[in-house]
């Protein structure tokens, strides 16, 4: 990161710490080092073979919750480079915003707070943080990884009141109805940015969209028609890829003039300053219109088609007869999770369910229902 940050971005200077004192880190700083102790832990491996919209198996060039976070990193270290912010931190939020997700996407994290309902409900933010905080077991010192508070507090994008209660200074600003630093508020919309576009391309690849449908969409049809204009014979992937990436960076490109044209009208001196604003890290009115469009486009035409209906269906059932299963009979957890069980059942359950894989689930479930004992 180049040393001519501006005064209200992250830095070791005015970061609130670890929750263990360690060392500080040789050769690197200490976003990056949470930056690695991220991609070094076992939840993010996982998301190789975790749910964005398509099941895993179901072909392998669909996105997963991997692919996402990292497309999800370089958008949002080149828009924090941009604005002179720090890229280590943007990156360590995205690479870490899903850890704590569900195996089938939203139909397992929704199956799963459904279960969890009596019990304090689900949210995959919070289990993101749970995940760095108390899951992770690689340390002799301590659970987890021992983030900075300005990750873990990146990593909490939503949080109920309740919940925020409970959280000590993390869940401060939802209390108090403040803004995370400008790195967090990157990472949120270097998110969206991601997925909505990815799952354009994915649901193309599908068959489930096609460019005529999309055509009504106002942002993909203005990009459309530049790409014809400038390639009247191209075609098929080649034709998606080049709206698709011109779609991408007419997003970046307005996020970062709409973010730095708000960051200026207000003149921040200190991260302070951005935590009492609104959120400065935004898209111009026409673009978030237009994103809106987009979203909802999706929502109807993609993630309520009937395939994908019909495999949340499964992702649920899959979901709650485990759950079901171990409430009923917690000796069928895994020894380290029956240890967690004794304490709070539902919780130990949640955590187990939350870090499986769609294959694993899958497994898991047949070994438990299936009758064939052959």
């Amino acid at each position: 990161m180049a040393d001519d940050k501006v005064p209200y971005a992250a830095g070791p200077a005015n970061s609130r710490g670890r929750q263990f004192r360690e060392p500080a880190p040789r050769g690197r700083s200490e976003y990056q080092r949470d930056r690695d102790r991220i991609i070094h832990s076992t939840a993010f491996r996982r998301l190789e073979y975790k749910t964005q919209v398509f099941v895993n198996h179901e072909g392998d060039l669909f996105r997963t919750r991997l692919t996402h976070s990292l497309e999800v990193a370089q958008i949002g270290r080149s828009v924090a480079r941009h604005l002179r912010l720090d890229e280590d931190l943007t990156e360590a939020i995205t690479l870490a915003h899903d850890l704590g997700h569900t195996p089938f996407g939203h139909a397992g994290q929704d199956a799963l707070n459904a279960c969890m309902k009596p019990y304090g409900g689900f949210e995959h933010n919070l289990q993101s943080l749970r995940v760095v905080d108390v899951l992770e077991q690689r340390y002799g010192a301590f659970d987890g990884l021992n983030l900075t508070f300005e990750t873990r507090e990146g990593i909490l994008k939503h949080c109920s009141l309740n919940n925020a209660r409970n959280l000590g200074d993390i869940g401060e600003r939802f209390i108090k109805r403040q803004r995370p630093g400008l790195e967090a508020q990157i990472a949120n919309l270097a998110d969206e940015i991601a997925y909505n576009n990815h799952d354009i391309d994915d649901g193309l690849r599908s068959g489930l969209l096609d460019l005529e449908q999309l055509s009504t969409v106002a942002i993909f049809r203005r990009h459309q028609r530049a790409v014809l204009r400038e390639f009247p014979k191209i075609e098929g992937r080649r034709q998606v890829h080049e709206t698709v990436r011109r779609m991408i960076d007419t997003l970046i490109t307005d996020l970062n003039r709409q973010s730095a044209a708000s960051i200026r009208d207000l003149a921040p001196e200190s991260i302070a300053d951005i935590r009492r604003a609104p959120a400065l890290i935004r898209f111009s009115d026409r673009i978030r219109d237009e994103q809106a469009e987009l979203k909802r486009f999706l929502h109807s035409n993609l993630y309520r088609h009937y395939r994908v209906s019909r495999m949340s269906s499964k992702a649920r059932r899959i979901i709650s007869d485990l759950f079901q299963a171990f409430m009923n009979e917690p000796g069928l957890l895994p020894p380290e999770f029956q240890a967690r069980a004794q304490a709070d059942t539902p919780r130990a359950i949640a955590d187990y369910i939350a870090g499986m894989t769609d294959r694993y689930a899958i497994v898991e479930h047949r070994r438990l229902f299936s009758i064939d004992i052959s």
